[in-house]
């Protein structure tokens, strides 16, 4: 019983650690691209070459969407901010899931396992997962060493064995999940607030243009067209951030739902294999 647990402890340690470079790559990632976005809109969209006499107070000059995108104000770096990292950790996850995956697809992969199970070819399904590699391999294994036991286990009877072997499967999927949706929460939370985001500067451009409408006189045209600029860049951005946000949110949620019926299918088959070739064992009679 010492010895179990040592070794749950230790692949607990194991596994903690992709979850502690996930977060700590989100703690880098994400200051390190708010200033890079503020930089790029300062000295890059608020270019002075890029507005009428070389001043950024002025209008953008003729077709110059730097300084277009410069006029929607000091909401855009931030909107900005959004957009890129929700390329930065798409990216991150594309990466992980992938590698995920394991060298080979994944379907045939559960199809060899089960191959290799009715040939009653067990090292060669574990070799098979060693190849493999890959969270979906990791889980296999651990339930082919699990099943490697039970084999060997005269005291339990089959319920019994076919139950521990569920429950190292499902133990290991539970280790495995957590780096598969490590940081999803992010770019769901920039699908939520991109658009809401981007409202707070079409409101704020919103009220500049119709305060330049009230002026006494004739209304102050720039800055009409400057209020009316910001409300408008705003929208767009925050709404393209939000847009792209959820197409990759739903699109990795799908890929790992992919990887977690794959799991399920080769756990399956274990089990089915499991209980069909090995019978029903008696327990020993207690004196």
């Amino acid at each position: 019983m010492e010895k179990k647990t040592a070794v749950v402890s230790k692949n607990a340690n194991v596994e903690k650690k992709p979850s502690a470079v996930g977060s700590l790559f989100a703690t880098i990632v994400i200051p390190i691209a708010l200033i890079a976005c503020v930089l790029i809109y300062m000295f890059v969209f608020g270019n002075p070459a890029n507005f009428e006499g070389n001043d950024p107070a002025n209008h953008p000059l003729p077709g110059n969407y730097l300084g277009i995108v410069y006029k929607g104000g000091w909401v855009v770096p931030i909107l900005l901010t959004l957009n890129l990292l929700v390329f930065i950790f798409a990216i991150e996850r594309a990466l992980t899931i992938g590698k995920a995956k394991g060298t080979k697809s994944v379907a045939d992969f559960v199809r060899n396992i089960s191959a290799k199970l009715n040939q009653r070819d067990v090292n060669g399904a574990i070799a098979a997962c060693d190849a493999q590699k890959g969270s979906v391999a990791n889980v296999v294994k651990a339930g082919l060493l699990k099943y490697k036991e039970m084999q060997n286990e005269p005291e339990l009877l089959k319920a019994e064995k076919v139950a521990a072997i569920q429950k190292e499967i499902e133990e290991s999927t539970s280790l495995e999940l957590p780096m598969l949706e490590k940081n999803l929460v992010v770019i769901s939370t920039i699908a939520s607030i991109s658009t809401l985001v981007g409202l707070i500067g079409t409101v704020l451009g919103m009220i500049k243009a119709f305060s330049a409408l009230a002026t006494s006189g004739a209304p102050d045209s720039v800055a009409l067209a400057n209020g009316i600029s910001e409300a408008l860049i705003n929208t767009a951005l925050g709404i393209t951030g939000s847009t792209i946000a959820i197409i990759a949110y739903n699109y990795f949620t799908s890929k790992i739902d992919e990887l977690t019926y794959s799991i399920d299918e080769a756990g399956f088959s274990m089990v089915s294999t499991f209980t069909a070739q090995h019978d029903t064992a008696a327990r020993p009679q207690t004196v």
